[in-house]
């Protein structure tokens, strides 16, 4: 490919993430004029994980600001490139064993998958102390199910009460990932225990703002429920790689 090529392909590509990105935030912006919310009142969080940096770059380049990684070294070897992008909020939205915590704590700047204590006082201890403080959302496991990572509804104020002792991490609120295939009405029923679960976690703390919750497949509802971020991958950039 000739470099006058190259400069086409991307050009290309910057449109039609421009498009999907538009696309996003209309839909958004339907959910919220459905249920009487303003569209700023939510955050679109583009999960980028298996997507290159150039993808990222062009997203970046059409308005998006914040992205979500899955990996934790594919997580930082985009961050590492892409440094230059001022104003770019990098999140890291999966499971974290405990050998990698430095990596998050050091290059990203929110974790929305606490589940345990261990994981907090690592981040903690590992967050460098001229960085702002990691924000930080606590994963809950909405409905119960074996196979996810999370915290049950009652484990979530004794979580949140000695992350909140920890000054180099602030809480920001809570992230699930709902059931998959539930019926209209299941959904309905783990999202509202969530909202109160959130709006009970508000009350204890001014600093949490922010229900991670959503995804393509359920952003209206999501919102419904008072998501104020919502996580958006496939369409925006497409199929995922594998």
């Amino acid at each position: 490919m000739t470099i006058s090529e190259n400069d086409d392909a991307q050009a290309s590509r910057q449109q039609q993430l421009q498009r999907a990105i538009e696309g996003v935030h209309a839909d958004i912006q339907k959910a919220c004029s459905a249920v009487g919310r303003d569209a700023s009142s939510v955050c679109l969080l583009a999960v980028s994980k298996t997507k290159p940096a150039s993808d990222i770059a062009a997203a970046y380049q059409a308005g998006q600001r914040h992205f979500g990684e899955n990996y934790v070294q594919e997580g930082v070897e985009k961050i590492t490139q892409l440094a230059h992008l001022a104003g770019i909020s990098w999140h890291f939205i999966g499971p974290l064993q405990s050998n990698k915590t430095k990596d998050v704590a050091t290059h990203f700047d929110w974790m929305h998958s606490v589940e345990r204590l261990k994981i907090a006082q690592r981040l903690h201890q590992q967050r460098p102390l001229d960085e702002a403080p990691l924000q930080i959302l606590i994963q809950v496991n909405i409905d119960d199910e074996a196979s996810k990572a999370g915290v049950s509804l009652s484990e979530i104020a004794p979580l949140a009460q000695q992350i909140q002792q920890l000054d180099r991490l602030c809480l920001r609120g809570l992230m699930a990932i709902p059931q998959a295939g539930a019926s209209a009405e299941q959904q309905a029923q783990s999202f509202t225990r969530l909202a109160d679960a959130f709006k009970q976690l508000q009350h204890s703390y001014s600093s949490v703002d922010t229900l991670s919750l959503g995804m393509s497949s359920d952003l209206a509802a999501a919102i419904e429920h008072g998501s104020t971020m919502v996580r958006i991958g496939t369409a925006i950039f497409g199929q995922r790689h594998a």
